[in-house]
């Protein structure tokens, strides 16, 4: 029998310790293993705006499994069915994009959670389950799974307090590139006003008691979400990391 594997970035948020980590979105489990070689504490496989899909983040999630990384799925949507089927090929934290209220959050929540109190369904021969060789995995699995809820719109940065105070929410993401378009700035996520938005966020956030994160490709804006309280920061992008690589040596 094999115990149920252990989530390094929820008890990292547990403890409040800063977790760096990188956006990964190139469809190949060689670039998959090199990053997951490099010692950041979890690497987030974005189907949501990707070629990424769950067939694709599989093969992905078993390249990066030997190595001490925490890999982070986002689903293309709040989406229970979707959700369920990365769960159960093996995702033990979820980052889900556009939750706008306390509902969805409640939503998401029911989602990575089994009955009665959610409803993810249930299915015993799968990835999680290490093939059914994890004794008491249904009535155990919601303690290692993290929950991360992300805000990107107006309505969402309304509703923080609300959404913040739904119990099974482990973190809350600040989506930079959809909440500058809400503010009338698309395209410019380092915008001052979309920063102050982004800090505002954060801190509102940190205050309510629940770990945020961010991702940001502009150092300068890295530094002042940490400083304003953000723990789980991405600071790249594989595809924007291998294009600025590439360019710099033309």
């Amino acid at each position: 029998m094999t115990a149920l594997p252990k989530n390094s970035f929820k008890a990292g948020l547990a403890e409040g310790r800063l977790l760096r980590g990188v956006w990964s979105t190139i469809n190949d489990t060689l670039v998959a293993e090199l990053t997951a070689s490099l010692g950041f504490d979890w690497m987030l496989f974005d189907t949501e705006h990707s070629a990424l899909d769950a067939l694709s983040v599989l093969p992905l999630m078993q390249a990066v499994a030997p190595y001490p990384v925490c890999p982070i799925v986002r689903p293309g949507s709040l989406d229970p069915a979707e959700i369920k089927k990365m769960l159960d090929l093996g995702a033990q934290t979820m980052l889900v994009p556009m939750v706008n209220s306390a509902e969805e959050a409640a939503l998401a929540v029911a989602s990575v959670t089994y009955p009665p109190a959610g409803i993810r369904g249930v299915s015993g021969l799968t990835r999680a389950t290490r093939f059914a060789s994890v004794p008491g995995y249904h009535k155990a699995a919601r303690q290692e799974i993290a929950l991360l809820v992300q805000v990107e719109t107006a309505a969402a940065l309304d509703a923080i307090e609300d959404i913040a105070a739904v119990p099974g929410v482990d973190g809350i993401f600040v989506g930079p590139a959809d909440l500058a378009a809400a503010l009338g700035h698309v395209g410019e996520p380092s915008h001052p006003d979309v920063v102050a938005a982004m800090l505002g966020a954060v801190r509102r956030i940190v205050a309510a008691g629940k770990p945020a994160g961010v991702l940001s490709l502009d150092p300068a804006v890295t530094a002042q979400v940490i400083e304003a309280g953000a723990t789980f920061v991405a600071a790249d992008v594989d595809m924007a990391a291998l294009k600025r690589g590439l360019s710099e040596r033309l």
